[in-house]
């Protein structure tokens, strides 16, 4: 099934339901029409685990090294960013769109075996890891380039994975224009790895998020743009850019 987060323009009310035949949500009492209602975020994570030079082309064209182990950051909850919300740039900096697979955590888990992974995962969506770039190249921890407000477009819904076929296959587009498109079998760390190593050494709680990396094709984003990340079997996550 896919699942939306909704806001109720008329009351400001939130509601969480299942996504009908691409036009309706369903909650446990009443039926919304998507084309009335704010879709939001499809989950309020703790934590948001990003995952970066996960794919080979994307380390080829940043002149970076293969890691021997994920290489991990995170985005606060704070810069999250609701479908059709703008991204809020500055004209002194670049800043690139980068288009990931997100995995949801279902339940509470730590130290699980690759082999159990799915089974503490509730569903997918995608992310744009929006990127500071001229921030990133001076500072160390990536939290002015990779943390600031509006650095985490999320969603439209969550489909779990009895809904959607792996590997998962997505495309960046900007103006209509395609700027990357792969899947996630083109991953260095799968999906089991990284779960895997991250619950480790840290407990994963539900709605947690973990954005699993992006392919090649960065360039910078402009006020008036608009950003497409198309996600097979999730949906379209769709920003303007803004000043």
């Amino acid at each position: 099934m896919k699942l939306a987060r909704i806001r109720d323009p008329k009351t400001g009310e939130t509601f969480r339901g299942e996504v009908v035949n691409g036009d309706f949500i369903e909650t446990t009492d009443q039926t919304f029409s998507l084309s009335r209602v704010d879709i939001l975020a499809p989950v309020k994570p703790a934590k948001i685990i990003c995952v970066g030079l996960n794919y080979r082309d994307h380390i080829e064209e940043t002149g970076s090294e293969p890691p021997d182990h994920p290489s991990l950051f995170f985005k606060p909850p704070t810069a999250i960013t609701n479908p059709n919300e703008p991204i809020i740039i500055n004209p002194e900096n670049r800043y690139d769109p980068e288009g990931e697979v997100a995995v949801i955590i279902e339940k509470k888990c730590r130290n699980i075996n690759r082999e159990e992974a799915f089974n503490y995962i509730w569903g997918f969506t995608g992310l744009n890891d929006v990127t500071n770039r001229d921030a990133q190249e001076w500072e160390q921890n990536w939290v002015r380039a990779k943390g600031f407000d509006t650095a985490a477009p999320i969603g439209p819904f969550i489909a779990t994975p009895d809904e959607i076929d792996l590997p998962i296959s997505f495309q960046l587009e900007v103006n209509g224009e395609v700027r990357q498109t792969s899947d996630t079998s083109n991953m260095i760390f799968d999906i089991p790895d990284l779960l895997e190593e991250i619950s480790s050494f840290m407990t994963l709680e539900k709605g947690d998020v973990i954005s699993t990396g992006t392919p090649m094709g960065i360039s910078p984003i402009d006020k008036g743009d608009n950003v497409r990340l198309k996600i097979e079997g999730v949906g379209i996550l769709e920003n303007p850019v803004r000043y």
